[in-house]
């Protein structure tokens, strides 16, 4: 887009044998839940992932969708399955051109791409997978790979005593059921077993509980046609499930305000209140501000806990409530059977439901190709588009990467959602205040997300997720105390992290974070880089880093550095009152040194290796960032012309 390559280096290619088929019931979502935990156990990021097997073959298009969209969570590069019978099959469902399907299958045979051809291609590398292992899962409360089968829910401490006091929520509350995410809501099978399910508990007389805040979003409006073809989205919107958009929501951290009486009972009585989703994101904080924790799980799943009302509740054995004849209704009352799923799926889901849709939305109309005025004309008072400030002062490129103080000393598992959350910003948070003063009314602050274009709000989200252990900051008894946290040193005063924030910036202190594994995983997150860069932090040294954070990072000009093995913080006592100094010539995967100043006057010189893992990334790096490399290619081109 800037007239630059985007260079990366060879990924590991690795070879995921799938074997079995899914058992009768089993959605795309508990698969995708299984194989992110195993994934994750078998470390594959920045890996490209292929997957082949007779396992495979039993899957539709959809269902490996669903598994190659959720390649952020299990941290690879991509994931990908072959041209086969199967995509064939998609093309026509999707509405594509005949020819263009013709011409897919013509082509993948004649250059070796199609299925069979490749079927003894050889890999370093093969992980081996039995989708007949499958069953019924969630996952949380926090991670998208720690997955929970739905049966051992008791066992694992997550679902226990019911309370059902009149008038009162109970502990466990869901506040949150939400169908939603392009994961899970791109799959036909998925949405129909949704809408059957709703189908069923309305005919045993069921509701949802008054206290959950129910919503369906699907990612494109062909959902709403084949649903409302099937007939099933009345019976859906009949349980609360009724379309609020065709877009991020839920999963996104924009699940809107709760009812009045409900948030206030929550924060009252400190309810442990929870959301349940079919997103692929579930980090703490991320969902909606009131509900601690979050659970993935199938868009039916989503349904059913609307209806439990509470996270507490043993999904797979408690009663869900009666019918009219006093009969006790459980999940397997309601569950619908593959065959059914699969006949509506082959009735309803039509290819001019997706013709109706995209069609008109690529076709270019004659207002729109007009040339439009190639200036935008910035409003001061804005708190969505600002001018940035990536071309002044020390974001032009100066760094020192000497007498660097530590912004923050974390653990393992930094989200981009840690780095700067999406979700709703609320009137006590930095954020908050700032577009207070800005004369927006509470209700017209949004989300995170949503400010992104203005630095003055966006910023303000830098480490600003409640749920953040910066390990600077400890309880009394030595804990670490979670928050939004930071200690500005040398004082040693803990202050909100974006009081610490601006106490450095106005003494121009290059800042550094330390941390733990898996640096950075999750979505990209572009203010989770721009945020420590505009902050004034220059480095990053963590055992490990995900791709895309690493390159975002590297595209604001920050240094991802990198342990070596065996070392990490705590090996070397880090506790954030030092300075920190990088030395050595900085070159593709080379070997720097940290120095470490101690408050005692030690000097502690550590092997980093330098996570500039290309020379196009150094070029990127020295020049201050990719907007930096963008404006000195295009004043040398000038130059020279």
């Amino acid at each position: 887009m800037l007239g630059r390559a985007s260079w990366m280096r060879l990924p590991d290619i690795i070879g995921v044998e799938l074997s079995g088929k899914p058992q009768p019931g089993i959605t795309a979502t508990d698969i995708v839940l299984a194989l992110t935990e195993f994934l994750r156990k078998e470390k594959v990021v920045s890996a490209y992932l292929e997957f082949y097997g007779e396992g495979s073959t039993a899957l539709t298009l959809g269902d490996r969708a669903t598994i190659s969209n959720m390649a952020p969570e299990f941290g690879a590069t991509a994931a990908m399955f072959s041209i086969d019978a199967q995509t064939i099959k998609y093309l026509k469902l999707t509405g594509r051109d005949d020819e263009l399907v013709e011409l897919v299958e013509t082509y993948a045979k004649h250059t070796g791409l199609w299925s069979d051809d490749l079927a003894k291609v050889e890999y370093e590398r093969v992980l081996k997978f039995d989708l007949s292992t499958v069953v019924r899962n969630i996952a949380g409360p926090s991670n998208p790979h720690k997955r929970v089968p739905t049966s051992e829910l008791a066992a694992r401490g997550i679902s226990g005593v019911v309370e059902n006091e009149p008038g009162k929520m109970p502990d466990g509350a869901v506040i949150i059921a939400a169908i939603t995410s392009c994961t899970n809501t791109n799959n036909p099978r998925n949405m129909i077993a949704a809408g059957l399910l709703a189908r069923n508990a309305n005919k045993a007389g069921l509701l949802r509980k008054p206290w959950v805040k129910s919503s369906l979003a699907p990612g494109s409006k062909a959902v709403t046609l084949y649903l409302e073809e099937a007939g099933l989205m009345p019976e859906l919107e009949k349980l609360g499930f009724g379309v609020v958009a065709y877009a991020c929501t839920s999963c996104n951290g924009m699940s809107g305000a709760l009812d009045p009486v409900i948030q206030k009972e929550v924060v009252e009585r400190d309810l442990y209140a929870t959301a349940v989703l079919s997103g692929n994101r579930n980090f703490d904080g991320r969902i909606h501000p009131y509900a601690k924790q979050a659970f993935l799980a199938s868009p039916p799943l989503v349904v059913a806990y609307a209806i439990a009302g509470t996270i507490r509740f043993d999904i797979e054995k408690d009663v869900l409530g009666h019918d009219a004849a006093g009969k006790p209704i459980t999940l397997k009352d309601l569950w619908p059977t593959d065959e059914e799923i699969d006949a509506i799926v082959a009735s309803s889901v039509k290819p001019d439901h997706f013709r109706k849709v995209y069609i008109p939305m690529f076709a270019r109309s004659e207002e729109a190709t007009e040339r439009a005025e190639p200036l935008y004309d910035w409003r001061p008072q804005s708190t969505y588009i600002r001018r940035p400030p990536y071309w002044e002062g020390a974001l032009a490129g100066e760094r020192t990467l000497s007498g660097m103080r530590a912004l923050a000393v974390l653990g393992d598992n930094i989200t981009t959602d840690h780095l700067s959350p999406s979700n709703a910003i609320m009137m006590d948070s930095a954020a908050g205040e700032y577009l207070h003063k800005m004369g927006l009314p509470e209700e017209d602050f949004n989300s995170y997300a949503t400010h992104r274009g203005d630095h003055l709000t966006a910023q303000r989200a830098t480490f600003a997720n409640p749920t953040l252990k910066n390990e600077m900051v400890r309880n009394a008894d030595g804990s670490i105390k979670a928050g939004s946290l930071a200690r500005v040193e040398p004082e040693g005063k803990v202050t909100r992290m974006w009081e610490a924030i601006e106490t450095y910036m106005d003494r121009k202190q290059p800042l550094i974070v330390i941390a733990g594994a898996d640096y950075g995983q999750g979505s990209s997150r572009d203010w989770a880089a721009k945020g420590v860069r505009l902050a004034g932090v220059e480095a990053i040294v963590a055992e490990g880093f995900e791709r895309i954070h690493r390159t975002n990072l590297v595209g604001m000009g920050v240094l991802p550095l990198e342990f070596k093995p065996g070392v990490n913080r705590l090996t070397l006592g880090i506790d954030g009152t030092e300075t920190f100094d990088v030395i050595g010539e900085r070159a593709p995967r080379a070997t720097l040194t940290l120095v470490i100043h101690r408050k005692n006057g030690e000097r502690v010189e550590v092997p980093v290796t330098c996570r500039l893992d290309s020379s196009e990334d150094v070029s990127i790096y020295e020049a201050g960032g990719v907007l930096q490399r963008f404006a000195q290619d295009f004043l040398e081109s000038a130059k020279a012309a």
